[in-house]
């Protein structure tokens, strides 16, 4: 079970959260393992979610029932188990985790032949 990662999402969180400052944030329920924001691949910007991995599941947990609801730097942010990307191959692409809130993305819409892409 060395593979085993107690892994929180947290959505929600202001452009300006840090790395460190999502891990302090969450410090206080166990050993974090790893804080991570993620950035959008083009500009750099946080997408405004990221991901917590702690130490055990115990930690996990409570930082999930302490957290969830409650304001990290100027925001409400959402906490809950991250899904699991999963491994093997086959299989459609799974539904979004959560997500950042003001992000907007290209669909490509294809009508009659045409591509329109639409922010949706």
């Amino acid at each position: 079970m060395a593979d085993v990662e107690y892994r929180c999402f947290v959505g929600g969180l202001a452009w300006a959260t840090t790395d460190q400052a999502l891990g302090e944030a969450f410090s206080q329920f166990g050993e974090v393992v790893e804080s991570k924001i993620i950035n959008d691949r083009e500009t750099g910007r946080s997408r405004g979610f990221g991901f917590v991995t702690f130490k055990d599941e115990q930690s996990m947990k409570e930082a999930i029932e302490g957290m969830n609801g409650q304001d990290l730097d100027g925001r409400n942010i959402t906490v809950n188990e991250a899904q699991s990307r999963g491994g093997g191959g086959g299989g459609g692409r799974g539904g979004g985790g959560g997500g950042g809130y003001g992000v907007h993305e290209s669909i490509p819409v294809f009508v009659d032949g045409r591509v329109n892409l639409t922010a949706w």
